[in-house]
């Protein structure tokens, strides 16, 4: 089974929506100046009424370390992804599991720099950006990964389908696909996506 991730969540009722659709993960992003960023407290809500078995995930860009032990301090997160060229040792001391992305718009096997991760998740951004821009990379260009990884970038309830026999990721992370406006999620739009995938 392909896992899902809702990234963005800005909302309760969001979170709430996904998890009742039966995604495995949430994202909530600490980056400014993203359209989904959202502050501890926010975030602290969020969490707090996720049922048991959905996963957190902490969202973070070329952050300083003291800023993430604060978010790790106020909000329970279970997994922190890293979009900018943070090291393996700076995203390893948080004593969380870690997602790097790869930022695929402009990638020279940056995946080779990150043996460590506990996953990679190829997205369509470039360089320096946190990804959301709703762009499909060519999918082309995944490389040959000795290992599970994440399919990010451009998804949404008519492509992920495709996305998911062509490449056969481990996961996939959809965020501007299965929104009204940045940063809103639409209920329906999350159960299309997850159909999609266990019917696709």
């Amino acid at each position: 089974m392909i896992r899902v991730k809702i990234c963005g969540i800005t909302r309760v009722e969001d979170a709430l929506a996904a998890a009742d659709a039966g995604v495995d993960a949430i994202g909530l992003v600490f980056v400014q100046p993203s359209r989904r960023c959202i502050t501890l407290t926010q975030a602290a809500a969020i969490c707090a009424r996720l049922p048991p078995f959905v996963s957190r995930v902490g969202l973070f860009m070329d952050q300083p370390a003291d800023q993430v032990r604060t978010c790790l301090n106020e909000v329970r997160l279970d997994w922190l992804q890293f979009h900018g060229s943070e090291s393996e040792a700076f995203c390893a001391q948080f004593g969380r599991p870690w997602i790097k992305a790869i930022a695929m718009a402009d990638a020279d096997r940056e995946w080779l720099r990150h043996q460590h991760a506990d996953a990679l998740l190829l997205d369509s951004h470039a360089s320096g950006e946190l990804g959301g821009s709703g762009q499909v990379f060519d999918w082309d260009r995944v490389p040959a990964l000795n290992r599970p990884w994440i399919l990010a970038g451009g998804l949404n309830p008519d492509n992920v389908a495709e996305a998911c026999r062509k490449l056969r990721p481990a996961g996939v992370d959809v965020s501007s696909g299965v929104e009204i406006r940045p940063g809103i999620k639409d209920g329906k739009l999350i159960k299309r996506f997850v159909e999609a995938i266990k019917h696709g």
